[in-house]
C-alpha cells in the first residue's frame, strides 16, 4: 500500500481528556457530535511540480486564491551555497494539480522585502500580503541584522501596492505604525480589516484598514493589554505548565477570522488556541499541553466553516470551531506532520508548508 492510501485518525475524547487512537476508518467513539462525520484525507505524493531549474529553500507559508491556485512562500536564502544560484523566486504559484504557473518576489524598489520570509495570505480581492520574522539578534547565515517590522501588499502578479511599518523601527506593542516580526495575517471581507498575528517580537493581534493601512485596534491574550517582552532569538518551549497558561501571548504564530467574525489565534509556544470576537473580546480557549500544538490554523471551506484545523507536532488536529472541542486528528504514513503554516482550498484540501521538510497536499476524501 502506497503513501496515498494511508490515512490514520486519532479521535479526541475531549479537549481535557486527551486522545484515543485508531488506524482504521471505523475508529473509536468520542464525545463531540460526529453524526455528520469527520473529514478524511490522503497524501498526494506528486504535488507540487517545481521546475527542475530551481531549488526551494525552507517552505515557510502557503495561501490559496479564489481560483484555488496555490501561492507558496519560501526562504531562498536558506539554500546551501552550492545551490544558491538555482534559488527560485520567493513566491511560486501552482494550480491545484501542482503545475507551475508563475513566480515573483524578493527585494525591489519602493518597499522593504522581509529579511526572513514567514507568512503569506491572499485576501478576498486577490491581493497578496507578505511578512517576515527576522530579528537583529538571530545572526542567521546569509541574513542582514535587520528587524522585519513590516507587512507588504502586492497584486497577484507581484506589483507592489502598500507597506505597513518599516524595517527595524518597532517601538513595541504600543506602536501603531509598525509591526514586530509579524507571523501571519487575515483579511475579513465584510469589514475590509487586516488582522495581524504580531507576532514573534510583539505579543498581540493588531488590526488595520486593508486599503489605507490605518491602525484600528489591538489586543493581547485573553483580551488583555499586550506587554512588551522582546526576546531574540524567540523562545522555544519544550513543555507548558498545567492550567490556562500565562496572561500574555508568547509567539502569536497564526490567525484566522471566520465569516461570522470570530477570530482564532494560535499562541504556539503556550500550545493554545484562543477565540475572540472581532473587537477583541475573549470567548474561550483550547489548550493541548501534552504535545506541540497551535503551530498554524486553517478553516474548512463549508458554508458554516465547521472545522478549525490546528497544526501540532506530528498531526493536524481537527477542532469544532464553535465549541473548540477536538473532533479527530489527521496523522499517518507519508505525512510531513503538522507543518509550519497550512491553508485550505474550496474543495476542502489541506496544503502544508513544513519549512525544512518541504510542501505537501492532503486531498480531502469526504466525510466518514
Amino acid at each position: 500500500m502506497g503513501h496515498a492510501q494511508h490515512y490514520f485518525r486519532r479521535y479526541g475524547l475531549s479537549a481535557v481528556m486527551g486522545l484515543c487512537i485508531s488506524a482504521s476508518l471505523v475508529g473509536c467513539v468520542s464525545t463531540p457530535d460526529q453524526s455528520a462525520g469527520v473529514p478524511v484525507f490522503e497524501v498526494d505524493p506528486s504535488w507540487p511540480k517545481v521546475p527542475p531549474k530551481w531549488r526551494l529553500g525552507d517552505a515557510s507559508s502557503i495561501a490559496i486564491d479564489a481560483k484555488d491556485n496555490v501561492f507558496v512562500l519560501h526562504r531562498p536564502r536558506t539554500l546551501k551555497p552550492e545551490e544558491s544560484s538555482m534559488a527560485a523566486p520567493a513566491v511560486l504559484v501552482f494550480d491545484a494539480g501542482g503545475n507551475f504557473m508563475q513566480s515573483w518576489g524578493g527585494p525591489g524598489s519602493g518597499y522593504e522585502w522581509p529579511e526572513r520570509e514567514h507568512g503569506i495570505h491572499i485576501d478576498y480581492k486577490g491581493y497578496v500580503w507578505i511578512g517576515g520574522n527576522n530579528c537583529i539578534g538571530r545572526n542567521l547565515p546569509g541574513l542582514k541584522a535587520i528587524g522585519d517590522d513590516q507587512i507588504l501588499k502586492f497584486t497577484a502578479a507581484g506589483k507592489f501596492l502598500m507597506q505597513i511599518g518599516r524595517s527595524s523601527q518597532s517601538k513595541g506593542n504600543a506602536d501603531t505604525k509598525n509591526l514586530h516580526q509579524p507571523a501571519d495575517v487575515w483579511v475579513l471581507p465584510r469589514t475590509n480589516e487586516l488582522f495581524v498575528a504580531d507576532g514573534y517580537g510583539n505579543h498581540r493581534v493588531a488590526v488595520f484598514d486593508a486599503d489605507s493601512g490605518e491602525f484600528k485596534r489591538m489586543w493581547g491574550a485573553f483580551g488583555n493589554k499586550p506587554v512588551d517582552k522582546d526576546e531574540c532569538p524567540p523562545p522555544s518551549l519544550s513543555s507548558v505548565p498545567p492550567g490556562p497558561g500565562p496572561d500574555q501571548f508568547s509567539i502569536v504564530h497564526a490567525i484566522r477570522v471566520a465569516n461570522d467574525g470570530t477570530v482564532y489565534v494560535a499562541d504556539r509556544e503556550n500550545r493554545r488556541v484562543q477565540m475572540f470576537t472581532q473587537d477583541g473580546k475573549f470567548v474561550k480557549q483550547l489548550v493541548r499541553g501534552s504535545a506541540p500544538f497551535a503551530r498554524n490554523l486553517a478553516l474548512s471551506p463549508d458554508r458554516d466553516q465547521r472545522f478549525l484545523y490546528v497544526g501540532g507536532g506530528t498531526d493536524i488536529v481537527v477542532v469544532d470551531r464553535k465549541s473548540l472541542e477536538i473532533v479527530t486528528t489527521i496523522q499517518g504514513a507519508g505525512m510531513l506532520g503538522g507543518g509550519h503554516q497550512i491553508a485550505t482550498d474550496s474543495k476542502g484540501n489541506i496544503y502544508v508548508a513544513a519549512t525544512t521538510r518541504g510542501l505537501q497536499k492532503l486531498v480531502f476524501k469526504g466525510m466518514k
